[in-house]
């Protein structure tokens, strides 16, 4: 039987595609890498999974022997036709053509579902999003994302950002393995990491206080380096002292700076400013 990179690359000639940079998609060829990521989704015959783009279906068939249900989101109409070959015969695989950050994953399952996938990395951000987000988000995820970004997702408070504090609060992320470039087709220009998140029963924050919460969030992370006091009066328009005085109601020191501050620090601070 080829090596998965040789009958990549014969696969992609045969189908005249091209990789699209737009989307940042790079095939992943590496049998260990697929071994690695169905290990750390723990899938068994009752799960549904959502796998988004499946691209040549080696970890599609990968999680079809393992998992009761795949659904395959593919964008490329290209991909959609060579997934017909690749996965012919294997009928709990279920090829959607549709772009997944349109698609409504709760419609697309009809019950609980996990998100396995090897991510476009242009739409990482928004895919992840789009998920937690969900009216019935995964019960886990395991994604392949790039290393920088896996860092970002699974920092702690000293080193958290935006996008940290956006997953954290739906679920705890862990960074399973880092990847190397070789293991892909097109090689990307760096290193990759698995990455698991198991989300809460429910959302650290709870809905009707999202809105308000994400404000306050993005408002300290709007300027990073400055002290919060400062970046919270710049981005939210406070009285000459407000920011200060929130703060310190919220028990949270005003020179310290975003990076540094827990989601229930945050949450704090959101309820302080705009009580719910």
């Amino acid at each position: 039987m080829p090596h998965p990179r040789d009958l990549a690359r014969h696969l992609l000639a045969r189908y005249h595609i091209r990789v699209s940079k737009r989307l940042g998609k790079h095939f992943l060829v590496d049998p260990n890498v697929l071994d690695q990521i169905l290990a750390s989704a723990a899938l068994t015959p009752a799960d549904t999974v959502i796998e988004v783009g499946p691209g040549l279906g080696f970890l599609t068939r990968a999680l079809a022997r393992q998992a009761g249900r795949v659904i395959a989101v593919e964008i490329d109409r290209r991909m959609v036709a060579l997934l017909g070959e690749t996965l012919a015969g294997v009928k709990t695989v279920q090829v959607v053509p549709a772009d997944i950050l349109t698609v409504d994953p709760t419609a697309l399952a009809g019950g609980r579902y996990l998100v396995v996938a090897n991510l476009p990395y242009a739409i990482t951000s928004a895919v992840l999003r789009h998920f937690l987000e969900a009216s019935q988000p995964p019960e886990r995820m395991v994604v392949m994302v790039q290393k920088e970004v896996a860092q970002r997702i699974t920092a702690r408070p000293g080193n958290m950002s935006l996008l940290a504090v956006s997953v954290q609060v739906y679920g705890v992320p862990r960074l399973v393995a880092t990847v190397p470039p070789s293991a892909f087709l097109p090689a990307p220009e760096v290193a990759s990491a698995i990455v698991r998140i198991d989300l809460h029963p429910q959302p650290l924050v709870p809905q009707p206080e999202r809105e308000a919460f994400f404000r306050v969030v993005s408002a300290g992370f709007s300027h990073p380096r400055k002290q919060l006091h400062n970046a919270l009066a710049q981005s939210l328009w406070f009285a000459p002292g407000g920011a200060t005085r929130a703060l310190e109601a919220a028990g949270i020191d005003p020179m310290r700076r975003a990076q540094t501050l827990a989601i229930e620090e945050w949450l704090r601070l959101s309820r302080t400013i705009f009580p719910p």
